[in-house]
């Protein structure tokens, strides 16, 4: 077991900066997820930490090991691949325990390491077949148990369930999650999918173009987003973002949508003064808005609703995902079945105020 530090680390392939001076310290025994679209750098930083890619700039530590010119055999890693990475011609149990046989560990202490593991993932029936004969659950269960043996300081994940289908990454996060309460030790974990960030990690990294834009706990980045980027990345469905205008008539302020006017609660009115005639962008939640004529989440009163026009239905059961449309805008909101409605009608949304978020138009910071 191990933390992780990373002191301004930088990749270029060229003229192109995959990395721009990453600085993060990832605590013994911590579960840190990277998260991003495509091409932001997240799994660069991770091969990085590897060393199966040099770093350009800065200084990578696992414990109070400097590692830059460690050898990636050397650092005491173990790391899971999106491909599983599995030998076809070898059964479960020698893909397992090939890379102790490299170390020239002992055979007994080989066959217990692969037992014991194996009885973690609940594989044991599984150890004399090989990896055609499996299911991609199980294959992935094999490339976990392969790094498990190791017993290494640190876990690396590299987005390793989006070769599962839906149902089977919803229960392999699970077991992943249940394994680092079992192991103790530090993991780190890329994915694009930001629902395995907020489920999964104790932290999560969002990462953008080479550059991290905030770090956090998931319940940190989902109700506190530093900008409009982390706001609309973190949270399904996406947050929805409106150009509004923030006007104030005597002591109170409003938003301005040209279709709608909402009234800002008194304690915005302090930091908000500054922004008044500006215009901003208005972030809100498909989950904080309300069906008004059903709603009982929350109190609300005149300047907190929105009249809208539905625009698409969507089903899921339990809740549904309500299309609007007002004045310039689109809007999706998440509400219960007892709404009834259809495409066309007329409906009003209110608004939770109290949950609101606004961002300033030219550097998309956050101002609440």
């Amino acid at each position: 077991m191990a933390s992780v530090v990373l002191k301004d680390i930088m990749k270029k392939y060229g003229d192109v900066v995959a990395v721009s001076k990453i600085s993060l310290e990832i605590k013994d025994q911590e579960f840190v997820v990277l998260v991003g679209p495509s091409g932001c750098g997240k799994t660069t930083t991770l091969r990085m930490i590897a060393g199966l890619e040099e770093i350009d700039g800065g200084e990578i530590f696992i414990g109070d090991t400097l590692v830059n010119d460690v050898p990636p055999k050397d650092r005491d890693i173990a790391m899971v691949f999106q491909n599983y990475a599995l030998y076809p011609h070898m059964d479960v149990y020698n893909n397992m325990a090939f890379g102790l046989k490299l170390r020239k560990f002992p055979k007994n202490e080989i066959n217990q390491r692969v037992k014991d593991a194996a009885e973690i993932l609940g594989i044991q029936e599984l150890l004399q077949r090989k990896p055609k004969q499996l299911s991609g659950g199980q294959r992935q269960r094999v490339a976990v148990g392969r790094a498990i043996v190791r017993h290494p300081k640190v876990f690396l994940f590299d987005e390793p369930l989006s070769n599962l289908d839906a149902k089977l990454r919803v229960q392999m996060r699970a077991e992943l999650s249940k394994l680092h309460d079992k192991l103790k030790t530090t993991m780190i974990y890329v994915t694009h999918d930001q629902v395995e960030a907020m489920t999964m990690g104790d932290r999560i990294v969002v990462m953008r173009d080479g550059l991290v834009q905030q770090v956090g706990s998931p319940l940190d980045l989902y109700n506190k987003p530093v900008n409009k980027f982390v706001a609309g990345f973190i949270g399904t469905p996406s947050m929805n973002f409106l150009d509004v205008i923030l006007k104030k008539e005597g002591d109170n302020l409003f938003l301005d949508g040209q279709s709608f006017k909402l009234a800002i609660p008194a304690e915005y009115k302090s930091t908000l003064l500054s922004y008044v005639n500006q215009e901003l962008t208005f972030g809100v939640r498909p989950q904080d808005l309300f069906d008004s004529t059903v709603s009982r989440e929350v109190s609300f009163h005149e300047g907190t609703s929105i009249n809208c026009t539905v625009d698409v239905v969507e089903p899921l059961g339990s809740e549904q995902d309500i299309y609007l449309t007002t004045g310039p805008h689109t809007v999706v909101a998440v509400l219960d079945m007892q709404t009834r409605t259809s495409v066309g009608a007329d409906i009003k949304i209110a608004v939770d105020t109290s949950k609101i978020h606004l961002f300033r138009l030219d550097t998309e910071i956050a101002i609440i």
